[in-house]
């Protein structure tokens, strides 16, 4: 009987969450940040352009990719507010966050500088801020991880995945991305972005160590497609 319980209470115990510190930090404080502000600045100002982090391992099993991880390293400090979605809020991330760089977690989306997405929060996309006339660049930048991303390729739809055409400033003619199906609803509202120029969302993608940007200035289209991406309701618009 003893016996039986005590294999009871094992079964029971509560998954494994790893603790702040076994998150991994920069490399070399100065350096290490400096290197990696430099790959998000340069996917920021060219586009569709990929950058590949160096980073010690996440813990296993984290929903995290570690190119978003970085972004947070290198973005986020005390005054910083950052919104993390419900499937990446686990696993010790907002203590893990506020351990490493001071960053305050906030549950209000609009409060947010900076956002933990991934494509399902786009569903019925929160109401982050999209800067005012007079500070355009207090808005909610994006960080999303994402299940696959890549330069896109004709045979995108064999892997079920789509192709997304980038074009505007820091791009010469075009670059293509291809992304998992389950990113068409963020695809189209970033694409509205333009309309509501210079307000809107910038947007940094990762998946595993990879990384690429979106600023707000960027149009967005599928390939070989004369009319927008699918009507898509901006939060701002909609009727109560």
């Amino acid at each position: 009987m003893h016996d039986i319980t005590m294999e009871l209470s094992s079964s029971e115990q509560p998954p494994y969450v790893p603790k702040p510190h076994q998150w991994p930090a920069l490399k070399e404080a100065v350096h290490h940040s400096q290197q990696l502000f430099r790959q998000v600045l340069n996917s920021m100002s060219e586009p569709g352009t990929f950058a590949e982090v160096d980073l010690a391992p996440l813990p296993k099993d984290v929903a995290m990719s570690p190119a978003a991880w970085a972004v947070l390293l290198v973005l986020c400090d005390l005054d910083t507010r950052v919104w993390i979605a419900d499937e990446l809020n686990r696993d010790g991330l907002a203590e893990a966050i506020a351990f490493h760089t001071g960053a305050r977690i906030v549950s209000r989306a609009e409060e947010a500088d900076f956002a933990l997405v991934v494509p399902s929060t786009c569903q019925a996309m929160p109401r982050f801020s999209e800067g005012s006339d007079i500070y355009p660049d207090r808005s909610t930048t994006l960080i999303v991880v994402l299940a696959s991303l890549a330069e896109g390729r004709s045979d995108a739809s064999r892997r079920g995945n789509t192709c997304w055409q980038l074009s505007g400033p820091g791009i010469l003619n075009q670059r293509v991305l291809e992304l998992d199906d389950t990113a068409e609803a963020l695809m189209q509202r970033l694409a509205l972005n333009r309309a509501s120029f210079p307000l809107g969302l910038d947007t940094i993608l990762t998946s595993g160590s990879s990384l690429t940007a979106i600023p707000r200035s960027t149009r967005i289209q599928k390939p070989l497609e004369d009319a927008s991406p699918t009507p898509f309701t901006h939060p701002a618009k909609e009727r109560v």
